[in-house]
């Protein structure tokens, strides 16, 4: 028998980035009392330093509000979250934990790419939608023409949409008696066992893996032993409570919560995003709680200590790391030049981005990072499959049949005065054009288009984002999912020092681009590689052929400087012996790269 847990309410921000998400989130705090106005700051939710110094939501948090309406005390469990793309991960877990979301869109802006992926992550959990329009305050504001897109985007009326300010609270407890009266009261089983989904975690040396929870059955007190249903790990509840944001110790958390739960586990893969939390002993047939479809990492990094002795630290900042952001992954790999470090996967570059300056910051880990790369897929003569995440793993063409690389679909949403630029834009990268629409599929309602595009990962992390930024003068926005594999003519081009290959300057290009990348990469190394005793040849070469060429000039020193007047003779017999050292040094080939250069090649891409 089910029964709804009416003075609870479990609710999220989605929205674009930078559209008004955590400045209206400061607002709640403070209507509701949650955090006194002494120790109000602006972002509050934003817990990282790096979240209010780039002005965008990393990371999701969530936050236990009370509140009294019509005499009525409610529980408001709200949980803000990022807009970026890169980030959708941690939207699509943040809803699975709640029955419905306030959708956010900026008046000066309107929808976005951002705000329609996150629409439809919604509209996947059935969650109710409760429509805003922020930034009513500013000049430029469109509320009307913004209030009617959204309208029509979700079919109701435009009675329906509220016009709020996060920055002045306008209309902002209007907002929050609607999230009231329109999202549903969870609802649990009478007299269920407990089980709690996970939805996030983090390491507490102390507490061991402390889990945020949404208690959808039952209930847990301090002190019970739990079992975790996917890892099969048991574990005490050493503290359970919920967050103001801070963690708050309680005696129980019950059905239609949201709180954490302090497992004692130490190892960090003990418990795992999307696991169910049920008493121990696991005899008990609990049913485990759907979970998370696992993230597929897109775009791959490699991430080597400066100092070579860090790299247990590295490794251990990265296990930590992973508690709380489940959507990367990483596994040991070793380079000559390099040393050990670890191979790392991403769902998109300011992914990557973010997680190397958190263990810079966080974990105090100086890094040298490569550039950003895709996953290749690998069919040899025999029709077997291999996956290839670097240059050094690529197979000699001989083995090769098939490469294939993955394509996204990505969506652009602009306004149309900028379609020509987009259009030349994407001229300029290999693809294929899918369809153009209005948004609200009525050309009346709106002057923004949505372009859908097909294009290779690689190209994409390329910079396409900026590039379109800067056409658009940042108007327009881009969303992107991935679609499939598909075949490209795809070759490893190789650089020689002096005759000898160096791997790590190994890349995998189009063989139709092969030969501008070796040129400007051997450009490249010309300027960085210090100059030997004897002329260095840097070469380029494609399946063995040599197809660009650089050449660093030797060092010269002046060998008869010492000496004055006299006979030539001596002066000459120094030069032929200083000749003959070149040739012997020529001969052995023996070229020693500093670290440095390595560094400075990774920079420079």
């Amino acid at each position: 028998m089910l029964r709804y847990i009416m003075h609870i309410r479990n609710f999220v921000i989605i929205s674009h980035i930078d559209h008004g998400k955590s400045t209206l989130a400061d607002r709640f705090l403070e209507l509701t009392g949650t955090v006194p106005k002494n120790k109000m700051r602006e972002q509050y939710l934003d817990m990282m330093e790096l979240e209010r110094e780039r002005g965008i939501t990393i990371k999701m948090q969530p936050v236990r509000m009370n509140y009294v309406l019509h005499s009525e005390a409610y529980i408001l469990n709200l949980v803000d979250t990022p807009g970026h793309v890169d980030f959708s991960y941690e939207v699509s877990r943040a809803l699975a934990a709640v029955e419905g979301a306030i959708l956010l869109v900026d008046a000066t802006k309107g929808i976005q790419a951002q705000t329609l992926a996150n629409l439809e992550l919604a509209k996947k959990q059935n969650l109710v939608i409760v429509p805003a329009v922020n930034k009513i305050d500013l000049p430029n504001a469109r509320v009307q023409e913004t209030a009617a897109e959204v309208a029509a985007l979700l079919s109701v009326s435009e009675k329906d949409i509220i016009a709020i300010s996060g920055k002045d609270g306008t209309n902002v407890e209007q907002l929050l008696h609607a999230v009231i009266k329109r999202v549903p009261a969870p609802v649990c089983s009478e007299l269920a066992e407990l089980r709690a989904l996970v939805f996030d975690s983090k390491y507490d040396s102390f507490k061991g893996v402390v889990a945020y929870v949404r208690v959808t059955d039952g209930e847990i007190k301090k002190g019970q032993k739990i079992f975790l249903a996917a890892t099969k790990k048991e574990g005490e509840a050493k503290e359970v409570g919920y967050f103001i944001p801070q963690l708050a110790a309680q005696e129980t958390l019950s059905a239609g919560e949201i709180g954490y739960i302090a497992t004692g586990i130490k190892e960090p893969g003990g418990v795992r995003v999307g696991d169910t939390i049920t008493f121990f002993p696991a005899g008990r047939e609990v049913q485990p709680l759907p979970g998370y479809k696992e993230p597929k990492p897109v775009v791959f990094a490699s991430f080597y200590p400066e100092d070579a002795s860090q790299h247990d630290e590295l490794k251990v900042a990265l296990t930590e790391l992973k508690l709380q952001d489940p959507a990367f992954m990483f596994e040991p790999e070793s380079q000559e030049a390099l040393g050990r470090g670890f191979r790392c996967g991403f769902l998109g570059t300011l992914h990557m981005e973010i997680v190397s300056e958190r263990l810079r910051r966080e974990f105090h880990v100086p890094l040298v990072v490569s550039s950003p790369s895709v996953m290749y897929k690998i069919i040899n003569k025999k029709g077997e499959e291999r996956w290839v995440y670097s240059a050094s793993e690529w197979p000699d063409r001989s083995y090769i049949q098939e490469i294939q690389e993955p394509w996204v679909q990505i969506e652009i949403l602009t306004p149309s005065s900028y379609l020509g630029r987009i259009t030349e834009l994407l001229g300029e990268f290999p693809g294929k054009y899918l369809e153009r629409k209005h948004l609200g599929y009525d050309a009346s309602l709106s002057e923004k288009i949505i372009i859908a595009y097909e294009m290779p990962l690689r190209e994409m992390i390329k910079d396409f984002y900026g590039k379109l930024k800067g056409a658009t003068q940042g108007y327009a926005s881009m969303n992107y999912e991935m679609k499939d594999w598909r075949a490209g003519n795809l070759v490893k081009l190789e650089i020689l020092v002096a005759g000898k290959k160096e791997e790590p300057f190994s890349r995998i290009v189009p063989e139709s681009q092969a030969f501008f990348e070796g040129r400007a990469l051997t450009r490249q190394l010309k300027e960085v590689i210090p100059p030997q005793q004897f002329s260095v040849a840097l070469q380029a070469c494609l399946g063995g052929k040599v197809i660009a060429r650089e050449t660093i000039r030797s060092a010269g020193k002046d060998v008869i400087a010492p000496l004055y007047g006299g006979d030539y003779t001596r002066k000459r017999k120094l030069l032929e012996k200083q000749k003959k050292g070149k040739k012997e040094l020529k001969a052995r080939g023996e070229v020693r790269i500093p670290q440095r250069v390595f560094l400075e090649i990774i920079k420079k891409r």
